[in-house]
């Protein structure tokens, strides 16, 4: 056989493997997401940084204080007074802590950064201040609304040593049906379908946990100073370690959000890019694995035409030329029905978690502007019908962030300068990118 079969054999047979995957993470995430987790419930620090106000912030504040756990401290920080979330944040200590089941609530201030981010110059100010009786940290970003159960789920997989952190991960739903917003749906879909019992598992800041003692064993609290990025430093010493980044699909989270295609591309150049000086490895999977669905599909189908083209006149009726040909053939349209088959079941996925998170906890089903069951049903049949044209979309994000060392992150600019060396450029004055 010519060399492009036995291309077209490999292709063929990665593609039934990345299949396999995304079915067992599927069942992983159908099977855990609704079991009530009661019997480990270590006393936790919830740690929250925020800077400016969110959209539909105090309800995202409000689902902090109504966790259903007995054993916790909550704690917001901001980097000064004057940050419009402070003064919010206070009223709200007042009227919501006296029915909250949390011990200690607080809202600190840490001051501005000097060298890492500001997010996680906050979030060492308050791990700094931890007592010895508190044995799990959990972090949550303010843009996120979470149900009653989040804090005794996210803890849970803690129990076992092996494990060195646990992650929910957001899930966009457009507040409005523009293109840009849809775009952006899609895209992150793609990436969340990638967690579940996994070894590409990697911990989202906006949502995790890990044990303070594994915390100080990572020696995550001389990391962190140096580097930019909460949870892309905190995977590579916890995967370092030898341990497990557990995906805990409870802790799933709708984030309502609308954008544009510059704020598209700003957000995506400017994850990506934090990715590539902080943890290249993983930047190049992101690289490899969208040019490998790219090509498969497409550069598949070229190849099916080259091979056809090749078939010789004489010998065209030969079973053997016509086995060959037939597994040309098979790679696009195996491709094909695999990202279609795949978009099908993160959709399934992201409906039934999100919807069984709706009904767990109401409030989140009423987001100010945006009507989170219609919208995401349109994004979710534009992720299926048009999954063709996501990954490039991707590639072509993930491709604007190999250029350049300079970012915007929540109206702070930071220049990179590698994985644990950062300079803050300069600060402006709107609250919030």
């Amino acid at each position: 056989m010519d060399w492009y079969y036995y291309i077209a054999i490999l292709l063929i047979l990665s593609q039934l493997l990345f299949c396999y995957h995304t079915a067992r993470n599927y069942h992983y995430a159908l099977t855990r997401y609704k079991k009530k987790r009661l019997t480990y419930r270590p006393r936790t620090a919830l740690i929250v940084p925020c800077k400016g106000l969110d959209p539909n912030f105090r309800q995202n504040i409000a689902s902090f204080f109504n966790q259903d756990y007995e054993n916790y401290l909550l704690w917001f920080v901001v980097a000064d007074k004057t940050d419009p979330a402070y003064a919010v944040l206070c009223e709200l200590k007042d009227s919501l802590g006296k029915t909250s089941k949390a011990r200690d609530i607080q809202v600190l201030v840490a001051g501005f950064a000097q060298s890492c981010s500001q997010k996680i110059h906050n979030l060492l100010h308050c791990c700094q201040r931890i007592d010895s009786d508190v044995e799990a940290l959990a972090f949550a970003d303010s843009d996120i609304c979470i149900r009653s159960d989040w804090l005794s789920q996210i803890v849970h997989p803690l129990r076992y040593t092996k494990t060195g952190a646990t992650t929910g991960y957001r899930w966009y739903v457009p507040k409005k049906n523009n293109l840009a917003s849809i775009a952006l749906s899609s895209v992150n879909a793609k990436i969340a379908q990638l967690l579940g019992n996994s070894i590409f598992n990697q911990a989202w800041g906006g949502s995790m946990a890990i044990r303070v003692d594994v915390f100080k064993q990572l020696g995550l609290d001389k990391i962190w100073p140096k580097t930019l990025s909460d949870d892309l430093s905190l995977s590579y010493a916890v995967k370092k370690a030898r341990k497990k980044v557990v995906f805990v699909p409870a802790c799933l989270v709708a984030s309502y959000e609308s954008t544009t295609w510059r704020k598209l591309f700003e957000f995506g150049r400017r994850q990506f890019l934090i990715t590539r000086v902080s943890n290249p490895k993983t930047w190049w999977f992101g690289l490899f694995s969208s040019l490998y669905s790219i090509l498969g599909l497409w550069g598949g189908a070229a190849l099916a035409i080259y091979a056809a083209t090749k078939l010789p006149a004489t010998n065209y009726n030969s079973p053997i030329t016509n086995y060959q040909f037939l597994i040309i053939v098979a790679v696009p349209i195996l491709f094909f029905t695999a990202q279609f088959i795949r978009a099908i079941l993160r959709q399934k996925m992201a409906y039934k978690l999100l919807h069984f998170e709706q009904r767990a906890t109401p409030a989140l089903s009423k987001v100010e502007g945006s009507n989170g069951p219609r919208t995401m049903r349109v994004a979710g049949v534009a992720d299926i019908l048009l999954f063709w044209l996501w990954s490039p979309l991707l590639l072509l994000l993930i491709i604007s962030s190999a250029f350049g060392r300079t970012i915007t992150w929540r109206g702070i600019r930071y220049k990179l300068l590698g994985p644990t060396q950062n300079i803050v450029l300069s600060e402006k004055t709107e609250p919030r990118q």
